[in-house]
């Protein structure tokens, strides 16, 4: 079986894997990579392991070497002029009045090339502030356009949850979100309770989803008759997080049960559990199943 190993070029962001080419590897090294935009430095993430041949999509390419002190004293040289870079950026886009947003300024790690990551509503065309920036800088230059979620893991700072950005310091990949999964977690869908910095839906709304899920085919309905060691009764409330129902006994009275205290009743053929009433874009109020 061929052996992989999972290497991060950055702190957060997409893992590649490499062939380690016998190379021993352990987590939190660093070493040179051939890459499709030339040499990098990364550090390993994901230690040398075997896999099975079907899971290879492509050809690995071979980690070169194991980062020496020079390497590594040399990328840092070249982090610390990325700030005076972006500076200089932020002047040149001003001077051809370009509409773009400058976010941040990246290296390689011996300095043969210069990438400037930027925000825009539309193309723009940098063609002569591209080679101002190569006459500056005297190094390969390529600017990239990034989205909205890019530029949240870029900037960073902290989520309504008051801790960092997920994407800023552990996400991997952006995960897909839907506005199902709120829905599905009984969350508020107003957009300022579900969005993050970026504009677009919580990543974190994805973490519990399958969970919530399969949570909910354990519990009755809203609306259901349901049998309780208190007599029968109509279930008014869940709580997903409890495993609990609340049910409304013929007295008015609640209680609060463990579903496992909850016999659902058998419904009967033709009918359908009470509909729930909403209002659809003019304001009318309509009659939905309960289940939508």
């Amino acid at each position: 079986m061929p052996e992989i190993v999972g290497i991060r070029f950055k702190r957060t962001g997409r893992l590649y894997y490499f062939d380690p080419n016998g190379l021993s590897l352990n987590i939190d090294d660093w070493v040179i990579v051939e890459t499709t935009k030339g040499r990098e430095i990364g550090r390993v993430i994901l230690a040398p392991h075997q896999v099975e041949e079907s899971e290879l999509t492509e050809p690995l390419k071979p980690i070169l070497q194991v980062a020496d002190q020079a390497s590594l004293e040399k990328m840092e040289t070249f982090k610390a002029k990325e700030a005076e870079a972006l500076q200089t950026c932020r002047q040149k886009v001003r001077e051809h009045d370009l509409p773009m947003k400058l976010l941040d300024a990246e290296y390689n790690f011996d300095g043969s090339r210069l990438t400037f990551f930027f925000t825009a509503e539309g193309r723009v065309d940098f063609r002569q502030l591209v080679r101002d920036l190569a006459s500056a800088f005297k190094t390969r230059v390529e600017l990239r356009q990034v989205g909205v979620r890019d530029e949240a893991r870029m900037i960073g700072g902290l989520g309504p949850c008051g801790r960092e950005l997920c994407c800023a310091s552990f996400l991997g990949d952006f995960i897909n979100v839907s506005i199902k999964m709120a829905k599905e977690q009984d969350l508020p869908l107003s957009p300022n309770k579900i969005s993050g910095m970026c504009g677009r839906l919580l990543c974190c709304l994805s973490y519990e989803s399958q969970q919530y899920c399969e949570a909910k085919q354990r519990l009755p309905h809203l609306g259901d008759t349901v049998q309780t060691p208190e007599g029968c009764g109509r279930v008014v409330g869940l709580n997903i997080i409890k495993d609990s129902a609340t049910v409304e006994l013929p007295s008015g009275s609640t209680i609060e049960l463990a579903v496992a205290e909850v016999k659902r009743e058998p419904q009967p053929e033709g009918e359908a559990r009470p509909a729930k009433k909403r209002r659809n874009r003019k304001g009318k109020r309509r009659e939905e199943d309960s289940d939508d």
